[in-house]
C-alpha cells in the first residue's frame, strides 16, 4: 500500500501527524501533490468543536479546503498531458445530474462531498485527489499559495456577485477578517467607489484600510455607516446583520456569508417598505477562472494576505494562529 504523510484530527484539540493511504484518482480525477494550504475559520472550528452544525468528526479527518499543488497522476480519462501542471484546486464534488446541478447552482447540490467536511478527508496531506475539471492551471507567474487562497477569494467573489456589485456601487463590508478583506479586494476590482468596512478589532481594520477600504469604523465607537447599495457581511454577528440591513437604501441588496447564529432579528418592516433583497451564501459556482484572472492581473492580492507558514507536523500551531486578530491567513505548506 502507497501511504502519504497527513495531519489527522482525531478529536477536539488533537492532531497528530500519521502515515495514512495515499488516494488513488479515480478515471475522471487527477493526483495532486498538495504544494499549499489555507487555514480556514471552519477548520479551526472542527479543530476546537468537532463538529459544525449537522457535520460531526466521528473518525479521523484530515483538515483544509483551500488548497494548491502540482498534478502527479491521472485517471484513465484524463490527458496525462496535465501530469506537472501547477493547479488551484476547488475543493468539491457534485453529482451534475440534480436540479441544481443542471441549473449552475451546483454548490446546492444535496449530493455534494465537500474538502474536510465529515467524512471526507481534505488537504492537509501530501497528495489529494480531485476531477480534473475541478483543477484549474495556473498561470507560471502565479505562487502556488496565491494559488491555495483562490478558494476564498471564490467566496468574495461569489458574495459581491449576488450582492449586484458593479462600477460606481457603494457597499459596506461587516468584518475584517479573510474573507471580508477579499470581499473588499474584489469590490474594488468589480468598481465599487465606496467601500466601508467595519470591525471591532483596530489591527483588522487597519488591514482594511490597506486593502480597498475607502473609510474604516469600529461600530462599539458609536460611528454607522452611510447608506450603502450593497451590504456584505462577512462577521456572523447579529447586530452587525441588522446595522448593516438598515444601513441599505431603496432596492439595495444584503449578502450574509459569516456563520453566526441559526436565528436572528430582522428588520422586516425595512426590507419589505424598502423591497430589500437579503440572501446567504453557501460557498460559491464558477468562480475559479475569475479567481485566476483578478489574481494574474494584480486586481487581488493574495500573497499580502499570508502572515504565517507550517510545516504539516505544525498543523495545530496552524490552526492556533488563526484565531489571532492579527492573523489574516496562515498557510500549511505539507512538502516542507
Amino acid at each position: 500500500m502507497t501511504v502519504m504523510r497527513a495531519a489527522l484530527l482525531n478529536a477536539p484539540n488533537d492532531i497528530v501527524l500519521a502515515n495514512v493511504p495515499r488516494p488513488t484518482p479515480q478515471a475522471d480525477e487527477v493526483l495532486v501533490q498538495i504544494e499549499a494550504v489555507g487555514v480556514c475559520g471552519s477548520d479551526v472550528h472542527y479543530y476546537r468543536e468537532g463538529r459544525i452544525g449537522p457535520y460531526v468528526v466521528n473518525e479521523p479527518l484530515i483538515l483544509g479546503h483551500e488548497s494548491a499543488g502540482t498534478i502527479v497522476e491521472v485517471g484513465a480519462t484524463v490527458s496525462p498531458a496535465r501530469i506537472g501542471e501547477r493547479v488551484s484546486i476547488e475543493p468539491q464534488r457534485v453529482c451534475r445530474m440534480c436540479d441544481q446541478c443542471k441549473h449552475g447552482r451546483y454548490n446546492l447540490c444535496a449530493a455534494i462531498r465537500f474538502y474536510a467536511t465529515p467524512p471526507v478527508n481534505g488537504a492537509f496531506a501530501e497528495f489529494a485527489v480531485i476531477q480534473s475539471d475541478f483543477a484549474f492551471a495556473i498561470p507560471e507567474a502565479m505562487s502556488i499559495e496565491a494559488a491555495a487562497l483562490c478558494e476564498p477569494l471564490s467566496v468574495g467573489i461569489w458574495a459581491n456577485q449576488k450582492a449586484g456589485t458593479g462600477p460606481g456601487s457603494r457597499v459596506l463590508i461587516s468584518g475584517a477578517g479573510p474573507i471580508g478583506i477579499v470581499a473588499a479586494q474584489v469590490a474594488r476590482a468589480f468598481g465599487a467607489t465606496e467601500i466601508v468596512v467595519s470591525d471591532i478589532a483596530p489591527e483588522r481594520l487597519a488591514v482594511a484600510a490597506r486593502f480597498g477600504a475607502t473609510r474604516t469604523f469600529n461600530p462599539l465607537d458609536g460611528e454607522e455607516s452611510p447608506e450603502v447599495d450593497a451590504f456584505i457581511d462577512a462577521s456572523g454577528a447579529p447586530q452587525a446583520v441588522r446595522a448593516g440591513i438598515l444601513a441599505l437604501r431603496p432596492a439595495g441588496r444584503a449578502v450574509l456569508v459569516g456563520m453566526g447564529a441559526d436565528d436572528s432579528m430582522l428588520p422586516v418592516s425595512r426590507i419589505q417598505n424598502n423591497e430589500l433583497v437579503v440572501t446567504g451564501v453557501f460557498r460559491y459556482a464558477n468562480t475559479w477562472p475569475l479567481a485566476i484572472e483578478l489574481v494574474a492581473t494584480g486586481a487581488v492580492d493574495l500573497d499580502a494576505l499570508i502572515t504565517s507558514r507550517h510545516s504539516l507536523a505544525q498543523a495545530g500551531e496552524a490552526l492556533l494562529s488563526a484565531e489571532q486578530a492579527t492573523t489574516l491567513k496562515a498557510i500549511v505548506r505539507p512538502q516542507l
